[in-house]
């Protein structure tokens, strides 16, 4: 899985426009939590090479970047939850689901 890091404020309006013609997938990971690593995991076991061609990854390190996760709450109107996948697409949060939540079948329905 390609994921773009997620460490710049800057890169959420880069998240906002790259929406517009693909959506976009937020992960956001706990290191600390053994159920974000869980999900992770699931999701990373199933992802497929042409998934890349439907989604744009992104994945956001929470204890790392906790105000840019903050900063992706606040602009996306999605309550801060880890582990969590958000999607983006057109500039607004069309989906979001965390913990046992997160399973590759329902993201990808999404896309």
């Amino acid at each position: 899985m390609n994921w773009k890091k997620l460490t710049e404020s800057t890169q959420i309006e880069e998240i906002k426009e790259l929406s517009k013609t693909k959506p976009v997938l937020i992960f956001k990971h706990s290191t600390r939590c053994s159920v974000s690593s869980m999900s992770l995991d699931r999701l990373l076991r199933n992802w497929k090479t042409e998934d890349g061609e439907k989604v744009v990854p992104y994945f956001l390190d929470l204890i790392a970047f906790r105000a840019l996760s903050d900063q992706v709450e606040d602009e996306f109107g999605v309550p801060h939850e880890s582990p969590q996948v958000i999607i983006i697409r057109n500039s607004k949060a069309v989906y979001d689901n965390s913990h046992f939540g997160i399973t590759y079948p329902e993201i990808m329905a999404q896309i």
